[in-house]
């Protein structure tokens, strides 16, 4: 990162996101193009899309259709975790070049009802991935069950001892334990071997359970917790800890879904994603641990190259987050045809002014 001499331009790489939902159909066609415009250019996609991405063939497709939307995009293709997903299925995945796969346990969140009851289930998997040299992403919630007193508040925390009998069984198994919420998961990563690490997501470093209790477009799953689990997070970051990296986890869904009867979970940050992070990381005092954050942690962790090439510029130029973006093929004006950013309406104070 260079910054000038009063501190009113910083050039950085371009940012590297672990963790964004680009959806399918005109919502992809509306937001994979955004991933450049917010400062990034290697996304790792998730595949709950509908169908669920389950098989090798599938997220090759999926990742010919994002290409087509972003060229200059390097994007990291996941498979669904599912019953189909064999020893062999991934030997297949890993040679076609897909890196990760994602787990889901069932219920937790968007398109999760295809998901994981029983993880010793998949321990023949996890053992291919592990010799395959793949990435195990998991959601870390536990499903909400009132009587073993589970809810969004612990779910989180009450999955953790899942992620600890993992890391024990496939030491050797690269696990990211993903968009993490809480102080007690941030101390659970800290102590784990170097295999295991951790995506924090911009929303989750600026919020907390205040934010999102009757604000539609701030609920997420797993839903921001108390002001000293964003302390946690932030301490993390500012620490510059190499197993802590960016995953926005920008979930984008149409306007209608957000304030409807029972909203979608999901926050939309990728156009505004690296503006976001020079802000908030500006405010703490930690600029210097930015790029490591949104770039060479991750990247180190996932195998790949050190920095990207090109770079983007950030100048201190204030500007206000649209209200909302039209999804492609609809109309002005229809609700549920646009989709509503995180921070709506609230002014920025850096912006990308240029691109190599």
């Amino acid at each position: 990162m260079t910054t000038n001499t009063d501190a009113t331009t910083i050039t950085l790489p371009w940012a590297s996101d672990f963790h964004c939902h680009l959806r399918q159909g005109p919502m992809m066609e509306t937001v994979t193009p955004m991933v450049e415009q917010g400062g990034v250019r290697t996304v790792l996609a998730m595949p709950n899309l509908t169908p669920p991405l389950t098989t090798a063939d599938m997220a090759v497709e999926y990742g010919k259709s994002l290409q087509k939307l972003a060229p200059d995009v390097h994007f990291i293709l996941t498979l669904y975790l599912n019953p189909k997903l064999t020893p062999d299925e991934i030997k297949k995945a890993a040679a076609s070049g897909i890196t990760a796969v994602k787990v889901y346990p069932s219920g937790v969140t968007t398109n999760s009802e295809w998901g994981v009851l029983d993880f010793k289930a998949y321990y023949p998997t996890f053992s291919a991935m592990q010799d395959a040299g793949m990435v195990l992403c998991l959601h870390g919630e536990c499903p909400s069950d009132a009587s073993k007193g589970i809810c969004i508040l612990n779910a989180e925390e009450r999955f953790l001892s899942t992620l600890r009998e993992l890391h024990q069984e496939f030491p050797r198994l690269r696990i990211v334990l993903e968009h993490a919420t809480t102080k007690a998961a941030v101390d659970c990563v800290k102590s784990l071997g170097e295999t295991v690490a951790c995506t924090i997501t911009a929303h989750h470093l600026y919020i907390t359970i205040d934010d999102w209790a009757g604000h539609p477009h701030h609920f997420c799953k797993p839903v921001a917790k108390y002001p000293h689990d964003r302390d946690a997070l932030r301490e993390v970051v500012k620490s510059g800890h190499p197993r802590f990296f960016l995953g926005s986890d920008s979930a984008p869904h149409p306007r209608s879904a957000k304030q409807g009867e029972k909203p979608a979970a999901g926050v939309f940050t990728t156009p505004v994603l690296i503006p976001l992070m020079v802000s908030l990381f500006e405010s703490m005092g930690c600029l210097d641990k930015l790029e490591g954050f949104i770039s060479s942690h991750g990247r180190k962790f996932y195998g790949l190259s050190e920095k990207p090439s090109g770079s983007i510029t950030l100048t201190r130029a204030p500007f206000k987050v649209p209200t909302m973006y039209t999804i492609a093929g609809s109309d002005q004006g229809d609700g549920g045809a646009t989709v509503v950013p995180f921070m709506a309406e609230t002014e920025i104070p850096w912006s990308i002014t240029r691109t190599e």
